[in-house]
């Protein structure tokens, strides 16, 4: 099937305006990996290696004619602001609790848009200007725990996820990115890929883009009024404090580093505790902790099941060539 569609570059920047908040970003693979049939997000870099390239309006331009996808970040960690909030829920309940998230946002006088996914559905709510990640983050916790909605990894393997994830991150960190809207979702629908659309507009690119423009944008002053006086609900203090995340190296060409290619969730002594790609791909690992990375030499990683290196590198797409194992 061919999604391509023609998009200019002045949609390009009107989506820019409204989503992107820092220059990094990452490109979904539109071919399946062979043995676990998923199509993995990678950060882009030149053919001669070095630094990841930057998104540039080009690139917004193939994501939204079809061309390829891009996954976006949330906060720009040089001022720990957002641009946007999304809640992605992909479960039995997902839009019932989406639906009811915002209405309580409407409530609130805050208008969110209601994008279809795969399993569910992604809510996003867009500021007037950029504001602090741990003041969105400590809104939409209080509403999550007011309409008793649940948050996916406190303690349960079903409920939202809220992005941004981090309050706060380094400079060298980049947190964790959602699949940019209006864009194709490569293993969607047996593999084919297909875009999900805001229920609010013509599936058209340009009502799609109007629609967001027209969406009132939250203000900040507006914001802060909801919060005050209030910090993380305690139900959700421990899984809303900030990880430490690691420091992504950045490879010579070639150079495989597995922190290029996962996201850390915790550190637990010397290692850094992530789910094992090798054991997702088997539908295993739902705790995501079997696998550790050294802190002090990220080249060094196992996984608690007993999942090779050679499976974890295939499973990423990244297998180990016969040269070297030889």
């Amino acid at each position: 099937m061919d999604h391509r569609l023609p998009a200019t570059r002045e949609m390009a920047q009107e989506f820019s305006e409204l989503f992107v908040n820092r220059r990094a970003y990452t490109i979904q693979s539109m071919r399946p990996h062979p043995e676990s049939g998923r199509h993995y997000y990678y950060r882009p870099k030149p053919r001669d290696g070095g630094e990841p390239v930057a998104v540039t309006i080009e690139t917004v331009r193939r994501h939204l004619a079809g061309e390829l996808t891009i996954g976006i970040y949330a906060i720009n960690p040089a001022t720990q602001r957002c641009k946007w909030m999304a809640i992605d829920a992909d479960y039995k309940t997902a839009l019932e609790d989406l639906i009811k998230v915002q209405r309580q946002l409407q409530d609130d006088g805050i208008e969110a848009a209601l994008e279809k996914s795969r399993r569910g559905g992604h809510l996003w709510i867009l500021f007037e200007t950029p504001v602090l990640a741990r003041e969105a983050r400590i809104y939409i916790y209080h509403v999550a725990s007011k309409l008793d909605v649940q948050v996916k990894g406190t303690g349960l393997a079903d409920g939202i996820e809220i992005f941004p994830k981090q309050d706060e991150l380094r400079r060298e960190e980049f947190g964790n990115a959602i699949r940019g809207p209006l864009g194709v979702h490569w293993g969607a629908r047996e593999s084919r890929g297909w875009r999900y659309w805001f229920y609010g507009a013509d599936y058209k690119l340009e009502d799609q883009l109007a629609y967001l423009k027209r969406i009132e944008k939250v203000k900040q002053e507006h914001l802060q009024r909801m919060i005050a006086g209030k910090a993380i609900p305690q139900e959700f203090a421990q899984h809303a404090r900030r990880t430490e995340c690691p420091k992504y190296f950045h490879s010579k060409a070639g150079e495989f580093r597995i922190l290029e290619y996962v996201e850390v969730k915790r550190q637990a002594g010397r290692n850094w505790i992530t789910r094992c790609p090798s054991c997702a791909a088997q539908g295993n690992d739902r705790s995501g902790d079997n696998l550790a990375i050294s802190v002090e030499e990220p080249r060094k990683y196992c996984c608690w099941a007993g999942c090779t290196k050679e499976m974890i590198r295939a499973a990423l797409g990244r297998p180990v060539s016969d040269r070297r194992l030889a």
